[in-house]
């Protein structure tokens, strides 16, 4: 699920560097001021939902409304399965949020795609697989099909 979100978040980025509207783009800058600030005063809190938020805008932007809704899912997935640790240096992740809307907003959409995987793989590292309390891995809501009935 990180891996996919690592290679479609870049397709998204790059899309909504072509296809972002201005008030796409008014959101998204309001929302890195906001972020950028809480990062410097230590607020912590907030960073998170700004951050769904952010990559929400982000993924909308794009003009796909299929592409937005996977990434959306993926967001709500990982959300499920993996605990996620604070960023080391919000300020430098806000950063680098910072740099993917300058990107956008420039129609830079190599740019936006190279910046959204370089921060998408960084924020991999902060994932961990969630626990029960019996110390099992959490289990996905699919199950196993049985395959021995299908006639080829």
């Amino acid at each position: 699920v990180l891996e996919m979100r690592t290679l479609l978040e870049p397709l998204g980025a790059a899309r909504a560097a072509q296809r972002r509207t201005e008030a796409h783009l008014k959101v998204l800058r309001g929302l890195v001021r906001l972020g950028q600030e809480r990062a410097r005063k230590g607020h912590s809190e907030d960073l998170r939902s700004l951050g769904g938020w952010f990559h929400e805008t982000l993924a909308q932007a794009c003009g796909s409304p299929s592409l937005t809704a996977v990434l959306t899912q993926l967001r709500h997935k990982i959300a499920w399965m993996y605990a996620v640790e604070p960023p080391v240096s919000p300020v430098e992740c806000w950063a680098e949020h910072g740099a993917i809307v300058d990107a956008v907003a420039r129609g830079d959409g190599e740019r936006a795609r190279a910046l959204t995987a370089l921060h998408a793989e960084r924020a991999t590292g902060a994932h961990r697989l969630r626990f029960s309390v019996a110390g099992e891995r959490v289990r996905t809501s699919q199950h196993a099909v049985n395959m021995s009935g299908l006639r080829h």
